[in-house]
């Protein structure tokens, strides 16, 4: 499928306001709300939209440290790689895994309370996951902006 600009314009309303109601999307967009409807489940339907999440804001939650963990495995081998990514997912503190090219082989987005709770969360899960030879950990000193819209 094909997305045209009414698809693309639904889209981005939906990716910064997912909690807008059929005929308010309907009117943002100049569309009717028979019309947007049926957009909107096709968009469904066909994986363009996969979720409806809320966004939690990290402070409030008690995690205001992002951390961000470079990881180098020992070796590449696919079960190797399988089993690290198993295991890396299990661990609550971590929100996102993406395997890399470059120096490290896996970049890791962590979130924690403070240094010390970063400290448990290392010792417990991090130095734990099969595979690991070297780690590194950066920590945000700041979020200049973020955002879970793609461009449309």
């Amino acid at each position: 499928m094909q997305l045209d600009s009414i698809d693309r314009r639904i889209l981005g309303v939906l990716q910064r306001r997912g909690r807008m109601s059929n005929s308010d999307l309907s009117e943002r967009i100049n569309l009717s709300p028979s019309a947007c409807h049926r957009r909107v489940q096709r968009l469904e339907a066909e994986g363009y939209i996969r979720d409806y999440v809320a966004l939690l804001d990290a402070r409030k939650m008690g995690r205001p440290s992002t951390i961000f963990v470079e990881i180098t495995l020992s070796g590449q081998a696919d079960d190797l790689l399988d089993k690290f990514e198993r295991e890396v997912a299990l661990i609550p503190d971590v929100l996102e895994c993406h395997l890399m090219a470059g120096t490290a082989d896996y970049i890791l987005k962590v979130v924690a309370r403070d240094t010390e709770d970063f400290a448990r969360i290392h010792r417990q899960y991090l130095s734990r996951l099969p595979g690991v030879q070297g780690m590194q950990s950066s920590f945000a000193l700041r979020t200049v902006f973020k955002t879970t819209a793609l461009p449309v």
